[in-house]
């Protein structure tokens, strides 16, 4: 592993696939917003992860391994939010405009988001997601799993979800 440079800094995520969680520590600029990474020019085609952790679930009892580095590729990835109790600024502004927001429960591998979701007031819901073609953020939302009842719920304020890896139930 490397050092940081004076103008890096490392940031605790958590990255969501169809069949496994993997949180780590991952290492950008200083002035980079973590929590809308996806979203930028910036955006890694692999998510180089250090001191990660992560739980497989693939057919039989969850596995769990530790990594020193672990490389997920971006592609893959379903869900990606900071690791509580991590937090930044939303990416909305609370007096716009002509928005709707919708609670939504997103099934994410084999793990459940239950969040809202902000879209176009005049256009609804279903027609916001089929003109989604990149991530799109959840706020205030709860992440359990049903194959791990002795895991608790995550809270977060805010995730990015790749709409088109997702199903959402209202």
């Amino acid at each position: 592993m490397t050092t940081l440079a004076p103008d890096e800094k490392s940031t605790k995520v958590m990255v969501y696939t169809q069949n496994a969680l993997v949180r780590g520590e991952v290492v950008t600029k200083g002035n980079v917003r973590v929590s809308i990474w996806l979203r930028t020019d910036g955006a890694p085609n692999f998510f180089h992860m250090r001191n990660a952790q992560m739980l497989f679930f693939g057919g039989g009892p969850v596995k769990s391994s530790n990594y020193a580095e672990i490389y997920v590729p971006s592609a893959a990835v379903v869900g990606f939010h900071l690791a509580p109790p991590a937090q930044e600024p939303l990416d909305y502004e609370e007096g716009e405009k002509n928005r709707a927001v919708e609670i939504v429960s997103a099934g994410v591998g084999t793990f459940i988001f239950k969040g809202k979701v902000r879209f176009s007031a005049q256009s609804g819901l279903a027609s916001s997601l089929e003109m989604i073609k990149t991530w799109m953020s959840m706020y205030d939302a709860e992440i359990t799993n049903p194959s791990l009842p002795q895991m608790p719920a995550i809270q977060v304020p805010m995730l990015l979800l790749n709409p088109g890896k997702v199903t959402f139930g209202l």
